[in-house]
């Protein structure tokens, strides 16, 4: 039977970022839920995590544990929904941010993972961020390891080059299922892996797709065109925002971040928002 693509589960062409249901200024649980909620209902079939979404020291896993409890609360069918959670970038709980990309240790935090989130199989595991201490070959190792061994189903990286793209693909034997970088209105200098995946046939997921948790609700403020071409159509900047880069390729899917069923609701517009060719242009 063939392995249904990360595609497949994208039946709205948005995923959901969960990480600001976790850090600082998250919501309390019960609104986390209704927004977890009203995005499945919504039609979002793909749900992103990382084991590092958490704000105190104590807490590693919380937002994975978060989506567990939302997903056995719907009312759906969760086999039709992704999970993809991550490893390798940590937060001690101070506010600042660590690499251990030591294949051991991704393992381990693998398998974590898959308890945290009630699973026997993580749907995606991405190696979060590159540990410049650990040679990068030897944690995309890691993830062959945990393919052969069924801790996960499919494998990804996040922040990465292209020349990273291209060496975990082939240690992975072509199996390299979807890129995570950041890229948004405000940061660009990653268009050139969005091109590369959709050469490559790998799905390309931008995170922060609307600038970050800070900034996306000044994005019409701080882009005169996304204001424009919002204005003109009767919505709302954010929208014209993931239109944009659902442009960009047959296999991006945005991942934009909620922490209340309003913003992914909203978020969620855009796979029905078409763009002009000279609306394009104009955003670039």
């Amino acid at each position: 039977m063939r392995q249904r693509t990360i595609l497949d589960f994208t039946v709205s062409a948005i995923g959901l970022g969960g990480m600001p249901m976790s850090i600082e200024g998250r919501p309390d649980e019960d609104r986390s839920i209704r927004t977890i909620h009203a995005a499945l209902d919504a039609g979002v079939r793909l749900i992103d995590t990382a084991n590092s979404y958490h704000l105190l020291a104590g807490e590693v896993g919380h937002n994975e544990r978060l989506i567990a409890k939302a997903l056995a609360s719907w009312s759906g069918n969760t086999d039709e929904v992704l999970v993809a959670t991550k490893g390798g970038h940590l937060r001690p709980g101070d506010g600042t941010w660590t690499q251990n990309g030591d294949p051991t240790y991704l393992k381990q935090a693998a398998k974590q993972s898959a308890k945290d989130l009630g699973v026997d199989s993580i749907g995606l595991y991405y190696y979060h961020r590159p540990d410049p201490k650990v040679p990068y070959a030897d944690s995309i190792g890691a993830l062959v390891d945990l393919l052969a061994e069924g801790v996960i189903q499919r494998a990804g990286i996040s922040n990465a080059s292209i020349d990273q793209i291209h060496l975990a693909n082939d240690l992975l034997g072509g199996r390299l299922a979807a890129v995570q970088n950041e890229y948004s209105p405000k940061h660009r200098s990653t268009e050139d892996t969005l091109a590369e995946c959709e050469k490559l046939g790998i799905a390309c997921l931008p995170w922060s797709p609307l600038g970050g948790i800070t900034q996306a609700k000044q994005l019409g403020d701080s882009f005169a065109d996304f204001h424009d071409v919002a204005d003109a159509h009767g919505v709302s900047p954010q929208q014209v925002a993931l239109a944009w880069e659902l442009a960009k390729g047959e296999r991006v899917i945005p991942i934009p971040g909620a922490s209340r069923p309003e913003s992914i609701l909203d978020s969620v517009k855009a796979v029905d928002l078409v763009l002009t060719a000279d609306e394009l242009a104009k955003l670039g």
